[in-house]
C-alpha cells in the first residue's frame, strides 16, 4: 500500500460539517503518520482547528467572497496542484469543489460518486450510503479505497491554548459554586430555532432552581439573544451573562467545554459542544436525528417530536411549509427543563 507523505483533506460545508471530518483526519493520521495532512474549511474557520493534532495546517476557502466564482475555484485548484499533495480526499459534494479537485491533477482523488459530475473530478469514487450510516460513518466511505474501515476512532476536537485560557480567566472571574448552563438560541436556518420565549422560560426554571446561565450567540443573533433575555422572568439572585457576538470561534468552543449543561438547536455550535463530550440537550425540529447529523456520545440528548411532516429538508426551510411550526413548539420547556436539570445534577 502506498505511503502517503502529503494529503489535502477539502470540507468546505457548514461548521458542523468540518466537526464531524475530525474521526477521519484522526484515521489517516494514524495510518499515515507521517505524512503532513492539509485541511481546507470554509474561510473563517481556520483557527478553530489550529489546535487539532492530527493537522499540519489549515486553509480557508472563500466561496462567498473573493474565491466565488468557478474560475476562481479552477485556479484556487491549479496552486494547490503544484504544492506536491499525493492524495486528495474531498467530503464535499458540489459542483466548485468537483472543479477544484478535478484542476490539482494530483494523482490520486477520491470522492462521492454522486453528483454525477463528480465522475470526472475524481480518480476514484465512493458511495456515500446516505440512507444507510450516519455522517461519520458516511465519510468513512471516503477512507474505503486505501483500507481503512470503520469504526471511526473517538476523536476530541482540541483548541489552542490561548481559547482555553480566556475560557480559564472568565471562569475564576465570574462562575462560582453553581452549575452553568449555557444556552444557544439561534440557528443559520430560521425553522431549526425553538421558540423564543420557550428559551425565556428555560432562563427562568434555571435560575429558580440555582443553576448560572450563559447566553451564546454570534454577532447577527445578538437580537434574539436579547429578546430571550427580556423575557425571562430571573430569580433574585440570578445570574446571567449575555455573550451575544463577543467571542471568536475558538473562544466559544473554549467557553462551551467549561458548561455542565448546554440548550442548543441543531446547529453549528452543536457540534463544538459534542465533540467535546460537554452534556447536551440539542431540539430537532424540521431535522431528525435519523438524517445522521446528531450530537453523537453519551452525554448528549436529542429531542424530537413525531410527525408525519418530519423531516422537510435536509437543512430546514426558512418558513414552516406548514404555517404551524408544531416540530419545535411541541417541545414544551417542561420537557426539555426535565432533561437539563438531570444533566446540571439540580
Amino acid at each position: 500500500m502506498s505511503e502517503y507523505k502529503k494529503i489535502g483533506v477539502w470540507q468546505t460545508a457548514f461548521l458542523g460539517d468540518a466537526v464531524l471530518t475530525l474521526p477521519l483526519l484522526k484515521a489517516l493520521k494514524t495510518r499515515y503518520p507521517d505524512a503532513e495532512i492539509h485541511f481546507y474549511v470554509r474561510n473563517g474557520f481556520q483557527s478553530l482547528f489550529e489546535g487539532q493534532p492530527e493537522i499540519t495546517a489549515v486553509h480557508g476557502f472563500a466561496k462567498r467572497g473573493a474565491q466565488k466564482s468557478l474560475n476562481a475555484a479552477v485556479r484556487l485548484g491549479r496552486e494547490i496542484g503544484q504544492e506536491g499533495f499525493d492524495l486528495w480526499i474531498s467530503a464535499h459534494k458540489s459542483l466548485r469543489s468537483a472543479m477544484v479537485s478535478g484542476a490539482t491533477g494530483i494523482k490520486r482523488r477520491i470522492g462521492y460518486n454522486k453528483p454525477w459530475f463528480n465522475t470526472f473530478a475524481y480518480t476514484e469514487t465512493v458511495d456515500r450510503r446516505f440512507d444507510e450510516l450516519e455522517e461519520v460513518e458516511r465519510l468513512f466511505q471516503l477512507l474505503e479505497p486505501l483500507g481503512i474501515s470503520t469504526p471511526a476512532p473517538k476523536t476530541k476536537l482540541i483548541l489552542s491554548d490561548e481559547a482555553r485560557q480566556a475560557a480559564d480567566t472568565f471562569w475564576q472571574a465570574n462562575c462560582g459554586d453553581k452549575p452553568v448552563l449555557g444556552i444557544h438560541p439561534g440557528s443559520t436556518w430560521p425553522t431549526k430555532c425553538w421558540p423564543v420565549e420557550y428559551f425565556s422560560e428555560i432562563i427562568s426554571k434555571a435560575t429558580w432552581d440555582g443553576a448560572q446561565v450563559l447566553l451564546f450567540a454570534g454577532p447577527d443573533e445578538k437580537e434574539v439573544a436579547e429578546q430571550v433575555l427580556a423575557g425571562a422572568v430571573l430569580a433574585t439572585d440570578a445570574e446571567v451573562t449575555n455573550l451575544a457576538g463577543e467571542l471568536s470561534l475558538p473562544e466559544l468552543a473554549a467557553y462551551l467545554s467549561k458548561l455542565d449543561g448546554y440548550l442548543t438547536n441543531d446547529s453549528g455550535p452543536m457540534h463544538l459542544a459534542w465533540a467535546q463530550d460537554v452534556p447536551l440537550v440539542a431540539l430537532f425540529g424540521p431535522t431528525v436525528k435519523q438524517l445522521g447529523f446528531f450530537p453523537r456520545g453519551d452525554n448528549s440528548t436529542v429531542l424530537e417530536t413525531p410527525l408525519e411532516c418530519r423531516p422537510c429538508g435536509l437543512h430546514g426551510p426558512k418558513k414552516c411549509p406548514k404555517g404551524h411550526h408544531d416540530c419545535m413548539r411541541a417541545l414544551t420547556p417542561d420537557m426539555v427543563w426535565t432533561e437539563l436539570r438531570t444533566k446540571l445534577s439540580l
